[in-house]
């Protein structure tokens, strides 16, 4: 066991979660995940050659606060060789399936959540040696006999692993893969050098049984050319699949508000109609509604509907987006918060935080951080939780001039004079959230 290499953290975790009295069990994505992992070569013979192995590389993005943090911790634990979890299995929806007991606690995890920095980190070169240094280290550990050195790359460490102990092989579950790129001290050439890491690491290698990768912006805007290209990436605009697996369903919240009625018998604050309003308003590929999970949990638990996730991250970027271009977006901003949905031409790989110049590009920024929903080509702000957070951003930013004071005394009028301008798609439809 080590740090990084089927540590106990995530176990830690994830065990925590399964204790809340508003935990949602989704470990049935884990029947999505264990096609792609292989315990050997043997086993890939005896499934025969229809059967195929699939994609091994996948990549996860959502907002923030949608449950990434949570899966990876669960993947960790189920597959991960540093603790046994059967116990804390043995109750969920994946002790169900056929293959639970193969691959439960059968594999090398190495996971690693990117949103750590050492302390007084001041540059990229202490960023990565810390994740270099600390994963050296637990291999050293794991294969005393293979004199890993200090000095090694970690994949020729991991190379020599596999061809020296019996073709080993890892899981890589790497939280918040996209962590670095936002922070102010990283260059555009620290950014490089972290992809061709991640590159490096991963791509093209015998040793990687699986990777599987969270974050909020798309790939695409990190990687131009080839470097991670092995990834199949599903984001909640574009791909369908495992779109059940973050935010809550209609189905789940309904159970969540009974397991709520169940436990507060007196001075009960919240609503299922509450919840509806303040935290759903998000569509999957699929067209099924989501809510913010941590939103829900948070109201539930406290007895109150107030605004939780906008308060849990930094949201300066809501204000640079608006302010980047404010012509370009401020009469559509008048529409949103009249609850109205505007039209757009999303296109995620365009959301990069700092250079946002078209109406297009700041929408697709929004949607990607879960800022506004995208339905039926049309953006819209989601519930109420945002509506709130928009409003006040527009009382506070000057250059928006009287948009507030607008929407709120003639957002109906607004909304017909601007629907002919922008041509509105009739697809577009939005409940208007109340407040």
């Amino acid at each position: 066991m080590g740090v990084y290499l089927n540590g106990r953290s995530a176990y830690g975790l994830f065990r925590r979660d399964c204790a809340s009295a508003y935990f949602v069990d989704k470990t049935e994505i884990l029947a999505e995940l264990v096609p792609l992992v292989e315990l050997d070569e043997k086993d890939m013979e005896e499934a025969g050659p229809k059967q195929g192995k699939g994609q091994k590389y996948v990549a996860i993005t959502r907002p923030r606060r949608f449950g990434k943090t949570v899966m990876a911790n669960m993947i960790v634990s189920y597959f991960g060789k540093g603790v046994d979890s059967s116990r804390l299995f043995g109750n969920l929806k994946a002790a169900s399936y056929d293959w639970f007991e193969k691959h439960l606690n059968r594999h090398n995890v190495i996971h690693i959540s990117f949103n750590k920095l050492p302390r007084n980190c001041t540059s990229y070169k202490q960023y990565i040696e810390r994740y270099e240094e600390g994963l050296l280290a637990d291999l050293g550990k794991a294969y005393p006999d293979l004199e890993i050195k200090s000095g090694d790359a970690v994949w020729d460490a991991l190379a020599q692993i596999y061809e020296y102990c019996n073709g080993e092989k890892f899981i890589f579950v790497f939280d918040e893969w996209d962590y670095i790129y936002h922070q102010d001290f990283v260059t555009e050439e620290d950014k490089e050098s972290f992809t061709a890491f991640l590159s490096n690491l991963l791509k093209d290698n015998a040793y990687v049984e699986m990777a599987y990768m969270t974050g909020i912006l798309p790939i695409a805007k990190y990687s131009s050319g080839s470097e991670l290209n092995m990834f199949c990436e599903y984001t909640m605009v574009t791909e369908e699949k495992y779109s059940a697996y973050f935010g809550f369903t209609d189905r789940e919240v309904d159970e969540l508000f009974d397991r709520y009625l169940q436990r507060t018998l007196k001075d009960r604050k919240v609503t299922r109609e509450g919840l509806e309003i303040w935290y759903d308003g998000y569509h999957t590929k699929a067209g099924e509604r989501v809510y913010n999970p941590r939103s829900v949990v948070l109201a539930l638990e406290n007895n109150n509907l107030g605004n939780y996730w906008t308060s849990s991250g930094p949201y300066d970027e809501l204000f640079y987006y608006i302010g980047a271009n404010v012509d370009q977006v401020k009469d559509d901003v008048g529409l949103l918060l009249s609850g109205i949905p505007v039209p757009a031409k999303v296109q995620e790989y365009a959301a990069t935080s700092m250079e946002l110049k078209t109406r297009d590009e700041i929408f697709s920024a929004m949607v990607v951080y879960g800022f506004l929903n995208y339905e039926n080509g049309c953006v819209s702000i989601p519930n109420k939780e945002l509506m709130d957070k928009f409003a006040e951003m527009v009382q506070k930013e000057p250059s928006l001039g009287n948009v507030y004071w607008l929407t709120r005394e003639s957002g109906r009028m607004l909304a017909a004079t601007k629907a002919g301008v922008y041509g509105a798609d009739p697809g577009c439809r939005h409940r208007i959230p109340e407040g």
